[in-house]
C-alpha cells in the first residue's frame, strides 16, 4: 500500500482544497449551512484522530517496556537518554535561533500594525507553570496516563516497567513477549487504521477552507511564506546535520518518512504521524529497542518546528505593534523560550501558550496571539510535519552513534516480513509490511 497511499493523500490533500473554495465560494460569509457541511466534513479527521489515539499509548507502552527490557543495561539506557537529550538541546537552540535570525531579517511584522480582534482567553496560560510541568511528568496511575495518552507520564512508567522486567530475567519473560505480542497487534491495527488516513486529510482541509476560505493566506501571505522558508531551511540544516552521521543514507530516509510526514502537514497532528514513523523507521534499520525509546520522548522534547515557530512569531508580533527589542532582550527571549517550550507537553494549543507565557514575562501585549489564530492551522501543519522530520533525524542519528543502524528495507517492496532479531543485534521486531 506504500506508494498507493500517498498517492492518495496527495489527491485527497487538493480534492480537499478544491472542495474548501467551492463551497466558501457558493454560500455567503457566516451562513449556518456552510457551517453545518464543514463540521460534517470535519468529522472524518476526527474520527480519524481518535482512531490514531486509540493506538499511540499501548503502542508506546510496549515499544518502550520491549525495547528497554531487552537493552539489558541500564547503563545503555542511560547514554541513550543522555545523547537523546543533547541532540534535542541542540536541534532547540539552533531552531530557536534560526527562527529569530530569519525573523528579524525578513520584519514581516513591520507596518502591519494590526489591531487584535480574536479572544485569547481560551488559552491555557494558567497551566504553564514549572510546578505543573514536573507534576505532569509524573504518573498517579499507569490507567490514567494511557487513557489521557499522556506521552511523558506513559514513558516514565514504561521505562520503570522496562527496568524491572530487565531485572527479572527469566522470570519476566513471558511479559516482554507480550509487550511484543501487544505492539505487533498496535501495528496490525494500524494499517487498518491507516487506509482512512486520505479521508481524513480531504475532510480536514476542505472544512477549513470552506470557513475561512483560501483568502485567510493571501492576508497574512507575507509571514506565512516566510515562515515556511524558514522551516525549508530548518529541513535543510537537519537533514545536513544527519547526512554528518548518516551519508548518503539521509536521502533515502526522506525517503521513507514521506508517509508520516505527508500524514503530519495535512492533519496538523504529530500523533496521526507516530505509528506510521514507528514502522518505516523499523523498516530503515532502525532497531525497535531506540526508537521505542527515543521516539517518545522526542515528541515531549523535540519539538523543532514548535521552537521556530516560537522565536519567529513572537517577534513577528513585537514588529506588528512597533516595539523595539535590543539584541539583548532577544537572546534573553531566546532562552527563555528553550527553557519554557520543554514544559509544553500535555498542555492544549502548546506553541500558543508558550508565545502567550513569553510575551508576558516580556512586557509585550498578549492580545498579540490573536493576531496568529487566523492562519494558525495552516502554520500548524508546517510546523508538525517539521518537528516529524526533526524526529526521524534525531532517532537514526543517535541509533547510528550507538553502532546499530541496520541494513535497510525497501519501504515499497511486498516481500513478507523479516523474521525477529536476535537480542545481540537490536530488536527491530514487529515489522510489518502493508502488502504482506
Amino acid at each position: 500500500m506504500g506508494k498507493r497511499l500517498t498517492l492518495y493523500i496527495v489527491i485527497a490533500m487538493f480534492a480537499g482544497i478544491a472542495t474548501g473554495y467551492a463551497l466558501n465560494v457558493s454560500f455567503p460569509a457566516g451562513d449556518k449551512q456552510l457551517a453545518d457541511i464543514a463540521d460534517l466534513l470535519k468529522l472524518l479527521p476526527e474520527v480519524f484522530l481518535h482512531l490514531i489515539k486509540m493506538i499511540i499509548a499501548p503502542l508506546i507502552m510496549a515499544t518502550l517496556v520491549t525495547g528497554i527490557a531487552s537493552m539489558g543495561d541500564s547503563a545503555a539506557l542511560g547514554r541513550i537518554g543522555g545523547r537523546a537529550l543533547a541532540w534535542f538541546i541542540t536541534a532547540s537552540l539552533i531552531s530557536i535561533s534560526l527562527g529569530l535570525v530569519l525573523v528579524n531579517l525578513f520584519q514581516p511584522g513591520v507596518g502591519l500594525n494590526i489591531t487584535a480582534t480574536a479572544p485569547v482567553s481560551d488559552l491555557a496560560t494558567a497551566d504553564f507553570t514549572i510546578r505543573h510541568f514536573v507534576l505532569e511528568v509524573f504518573p498517579t496511575s499507569a490507567l490514567d496516563a494511557m487513557a489521557k495518552n499522556n506521552v511523558l507520564q506513559i514513558l516514565v512508567f514504561s521505562v520503570f516497567a522496562g527496568i524491572g522486567l530487565s531485572a527479572l530475567g527469566e522470570e519476566g519473560a513471558p511479559l516482554v513477549r507480550g509487550a511484543e505480542a501487544l505492539a505487533t497487534l498496535m501495528l496490525t491495527i494500524t494499517d487498518y487504521v491507516m487506509r482512512f488516513a486520505p479521508f481524513a486529510v480531504f475532510g480536514a482541509l476542505s472544512s477549513v477552507i470552506a470557513t475561512r476560505g483560501v483568502g485567510i493566506i493571501i492576508t497574512y501571505g507575507v509571514f506565512v511564506e516566510e515562515f515556511y522558508f524558514a522551516l525549508l531551511l530548518l529541513w535543510v540544516i537537519l537533514l545536513g546535520l544527519g547526512g554528518i552521521f548518516l551519508g548518503k543514507r539521509v536521502i533515502m530516509l526522506a525517503r521513507y518518512i514521506r508517509e508520516p510526514l505527508l500524514l503530519a502537514f495535512s492533519t496538523a497532528s504529530s500523533e496521526s504521524a507516530l505509528p506510521k514513523l514507528f514502522e518505516q523507521l523499523d523498516r530503515f534499520g532502525v532497531p525497535r529497542r531506540i526508537s521505542g525509546f527515543v521516539l517518545p520522548l522526542g515528541y515531549s522534547f523535540n519539538l523543532d518546528g514548535s521552537m521556530i515557530y516560537t522565536s519567529f512569531a513572537t517577534l513577528f508580533i513585537a514588529q506588528a505593534y512597533n516595539i523595539q527589542l535590543s539584541a539583548g532582550q532577544q537572546i534573553a527571549m531566546l532562552l527563555t523560550l528553550m527553557v519554557t517550550s520543554k514544559g509544553i507537553a500535555g498542555v492544549p494549543r502548546a506553541s500558543l501558550v508558550v508565545i502567550a507565557a513569553t510575551l508576558t514575562q516580556f512586557g509585550l501585549p498578549v492580545e498579540g496571539v490573536a493576531l496568529l489564530l487566523g492562519v494558525d492551522t495552516f502554520l500548524d501543519m508546517g510546523r508538525t510535519a517539521t518537528n516529524v522530520v526533526g524526529n526521524a533525524v534525531a532517532t537514526t542519528v543517535i541509533t547510528k552513534w550507538e553502532g546499530m543502524l541496520q541494513l535497510p528495507m525497501d519501504p515499497d517492496a511486498p516481500e513478507a516480513v523479516p523474521p525477529h532479531d536476535t537480542p545481540e543485534h537490536g530488536r527491530r521486531g514487529l515489522h510489518l509490511d502493508p502488502e504482506a
